[in-house]
């Protein structure tokens, strides 16, 4: 597949060649293998398929989708969170906080947030539960998550003290796996960013270098105010560090100065 075809392939589902284009080649040889799979000659083929046969669109989709995480990504981010935002919350005495990453990917962002939320307890005295849902449209990064198993490279940036509690290192494998502690309390969903999510009411939603990024702004628009629709007032939305919002609005102000944390007024 070249990059003309790649093009054809965004335009069919609204996708942006900006947010794709350092990204493709990966994405394009997981396309190509599926074309061959299926006994597409051409992209024109391809897409009659696609038309024809939703669980094969569905497939296209989750291949097009793209995992590049790592724990506790942006440290300055994490600190405002643990300094700024935590407090915020625990000012209105909840006895229970929500959290929704919307396109969690392989997990890395949600519990970077459970390491977080547990190592304050011993900072604010009490801390409220955490409700946490993770949703992706990829099936295949939501059950890594679950399984909670990751290479050396992507926990690189968690703490010592945090490694040693909350990852059992897997020495014959050069793995590591999340303590099971750590998996309480969250709720794993497949889920399309476009569409509607029937919870409501968070305190904190996470939609970062997915959205934003990977689609066109004609779809960003809606899809946008269905995610914030479910962010409960004064509730925090925080996005990729690269991302704008896709509309001017009054309702979302920046908080500590930060162009990628806005808190819904």
């Amino acid at each position: 597949m070249d990059d003309l075809q790649f093009r054809q392939l965004l335009d069919y589902f609204c996708y942006s060649w900006d947010g794709y284009r350092r990204v493709r080649k990966g994405v394009k040889k997981r396309i190509s293998r599926h074309m061959q799979q299926l006994g597409c000659r051409s992209v024109d083929e391809y897409f009659h398929i696609l038309d024809s046969d939703a669980g094969i669109r569905q497939q296209c989709e989750c291949l097009m989708t793209v995992s590049v995480s790592r724990f506790f990504r942006d440290r300055m981010l994490w600190k405002i969170i643990e300094d700024h935002i935590v407090p915020e919350i625990l000012r209105e005495n909840r006895d229970k906080v929500r959290f929704w990453d919307a396109g969690c990917a392989c997990g890395e962002e949600v519990y970077s947030m459970k390491m977080l939320w547990e190592t304050l307890r011993s900072r604010f005295g009490y801390m409220p539960d955490i409700e946490v849902w993770a949703t992706d449209i990829n099936p295949v990064y939501l059950r890594r998550a679950r399984e909670g198993i990751y290479s050396i490279s992507s926990i690189k940036e968690v703490p010592r003290e945090l490694r040693e509690i909350y990852f059992i290192f897997q020495e014959d494998e050069n793995v590591f796996r999340i303590n099971p502690s750590l998996q309480k309390g969250i709720f794993w969903k497949v889920h399309n960013v476009l569409h509607n999510f029937e919870e409501k009411n968070f305190q904190i939603i996470f939609l970062r270098n997915n959205l934003l990024t990977y689609y066109r702004d004609e779809i960003k628009q809606p899809a946008f105010q269905k995610v914030v629709n479910s962010l409960a007032m004064g509730g925090f939305l925080i996005i990729g560090s690269h991302e704008k919002l896709p509309f001017e609005s009054n309702n979302f102000i920046p908080f500590h100065g930060q162009p990628s944390i806005f808190r819904k007024a």
